[in-house]
Formats: structure tokens, C-alpha cells, sequence
């Protein structure tokens, strides 16, 4: 499994010394030796790579990866340019399209958003081919809930878009007057007609940084030839 090494190390330190944390090591080593798992190991902690705690203006929260091959890269609602976009992800883009008038691309390889400081975290990191939410309980949950911690108590705006009812849960850490909360229906299919669609969250994060002094994202994503 990957590790992390940039500033996110630090207040991350005390996770990796827990007991549900060697559980956690332990079971998901065992996972990727007897099954198949996705993402690849080495993109596990994908988001805390590219999105460095200081960097981070923006956290969109999903629930697993994609469950599919080839489609989870360690970005939430990610995949890499060569893979189908995934129907929570067409979703995505048509609000992005109708909320801000942006091209929608044709791909669904999210890094330039991560690169700008959009952390796009899972709330569970890893999950076995074809099984939705496998590896939820194992313990990912308390990992990722200590790094909403820390980003609750950085003292500077975060925007904080929470997508569905395991997201939204989330909010309850999130006290942190500086902050920005949005919260939506998930945009998968099932859900995003109940309220997903209309609820204009990019527009809202870059109103937002705007008036805290922070340079707003580009959500553009470019078209690859």
C-alpha cells in the first residue's frame, strides 16, 4: 500500500500507530493478496498525494471507489482518461455544465481539480472488484474521519461538498465557523433528480473563496485528442 509522505504525514502520524490501524494494514494487505481490490495499491492514498493539507481549499466527499476495473485511481468520482465516464460522473458535469456553462469533457480524469487543491476523498479507500462498499467497517472510516478532523481545524476557508447520506454524516464534525458547507443528494442516477441537479456547488465554492481572498477553481476540465 502506498504511503503518504507530505504534509498530511504529520497530523496523520498518530492514525498509523492504533490499534484499528494495524487491523486495517493487516486486512486490506490480506485483501490485495487473495482478491482483486481497487484502486491499485500504490494509488490508495492518491488524494492526500496530489491535494498537500496546505494546499487544500476544496474537499468533495464520496463514499468508495468504483467497484469496476479499471476505473478507480484513488480520486473520488475519478478515472483515468482512457476509462468510459462513470454515470455519477455524467452527472457531475451536466450540473457543472448548467451551473457554471463549462464544456463537458470528454473524460472523466479529475487530477487538475486535485492539482488546484480540491481534496477528493472516499470516505472508505479501498473496495473489492464488483462489490459496492465491501470494505466498508474495516476501518477506513476512522481514518478518514481523523482527516476531516484536521481539515476542520485549519485555521483558513475549506469548502466542504458532502454528496449523499454518508458524506452528509460527515457534517456533524464539521464546526469549524470558517467553513463552508454544502450538501446535496448523490449524483448517481438513483439519486440526482432529488435534489443533486439545481444545487449549483461550484458556483457556490467559487462565491465563496472569492469573498475569503481565495483564487476560485478552474473546473474546466480540458478535452484530451
Amino acid at each position: 500500500m502506498g504511503a503518504i509522505a507530505n504534509d498530511w504525514l504529520e497530523p496523520l502520524k498518530p492514525e498509523f500507530s492504533k490499534p484499528y490501524y494495524a487491523k486495517l494494514y493487516k486486512k486490506v494487505r490480506e485483501e490485495y493478496q487473495q482478491t482483486l481490490v481497487f484502486p491499485p495499491s500504490e494509488d490508495v492514498f492518491r488524494a492526500f498525494e496530489l491535494t498537500p493539507l496546505s494546499q487544500v481549499k476544496v474537499v468533495i466527499l464520496g463514499q468508495d471507489p468504483y467497484h469496476g476495473e479499471g476505473q478507480a485511481h484513488g480520486l473520488c468520482f475519478s478515472v483515468r482518461p482512457e476509462v468510459a465516464i462513470p454515470p455519477s460522473l455524467v452527472n457531475i458535469y451536466q450540473e457543472l455544465h448548467d451551473d457554471l456553462g463549462c464544456q463537458i469533457p470528454n473524460h472523466g480524469f479529475l487530477e487538475k481539480w486535485a492539482r488546484q487543491g480540491v481534496l477528493l476523498l472516499n470516505t472508505v479507500l479501498t473496495v473489492r472488484a464488483h462489490q459496492a462498499y465491501s470494505h466498508r467497517g474495516i476501518g477506513w472510516e476512522e481514518f478518514t474521519d481523523a482527516a476531516i478532523r484536521v481539515l476542520n481545524e485549519q485555521d483558513r476557508p475549506i469548502v466542504f461538498i458532502l454528496w449523499g447520506k454518508p458524506a452528509q454524516a460527515k457534517a456533524a464534525m464539521l464546526n469549524n465557523p470558517k467553513h463552508l458547507i454544502l450538501k446535496a443528494p448523490h449524483p448517481s442516477p438513483l439519486s440526482a433528480y432529488r435534489g443533486f441537479f439545481g444545487s449549483r456547488p461550484f458556483s457556490q465554492t467559487n462565491q465563496f473563496l472569492e469573498s475569503q481572498g481565495e483564487v476560485p477553481i478552474d473546473w474546466q476540465i480540458d478535452p484530451v485528442e
